[in-house]
């Protein structure tokens, strides 16, 4: 009987320049978000003439505005991983996001690697001798090049 269990190996990794690029766009489409929301907020705020709304936006402390970030931030990358595998600068690098077995991660793994990216200069971790950032490896995922492991894996299509 053949053995058809699957290991991720280094050779499927994406690059360290993919993962940058996923760490900058996956930043920049956050902060999007954020201005995009408050904008809407100010915009509401003068339709209505609600400007207490306008004046509740412009009046944020920064812890509260920290805290937003870190919300929008939670909700992007957990909903995104969950539900796809991948975030939208992952799907511009064509990487995705699989466990060790090459399956799809379940919730309380990407919760785990979602909150893992709060710790302070995190994002810089897979710049070092290991391709995997501190997410990864606390998660026990690995972001791969996704037709490298479709191909590999013998599978017709991973999200």
């Amino acid at each position: 009987m053949k053995n058809t269990e699957f290991t991720v190996t280094v050779d499927l990794l994406a690059t360290r320049g993919q993962r940058l690029i996923n760490c900058f766009l996956d930043l920049l489409i956050v902060h999007i978000i954020m201005g995009s929301i408050g904008t809407t907020v100010i915009i509401i705020g003068d339709i209505t003439n609600n400007y207490e709304l306008s004046n509740w936006i412009e009046s944020t402390t920064t812890i509260e505005k920290l805290l937003f970030w870190f919300v929008i931030q939670f909700l992007y990358y957990f909903l995104t991983e969950t539900y796809f595998s991948r975030t939208f600068a992952k799907y511009f690098t064509q990487t995705i996001v699989v466990t060790k077995n090459g399956s799809r991660p379940n919730k309380r793994t990407i919760i785990i690697r979602t909150l893992s990216r709060f710790i302070p200069l995190e994002a810089l971790t897979f710049l070092g001798t290991n391709i995997r950032g501190l997410h990864d490896l606390f998660s026990d995922t690995y972001v791969v090049g996704k037709h490298e492991f479709n191909h590999k894996k013998g599978a017709v299509a991973f999200p």
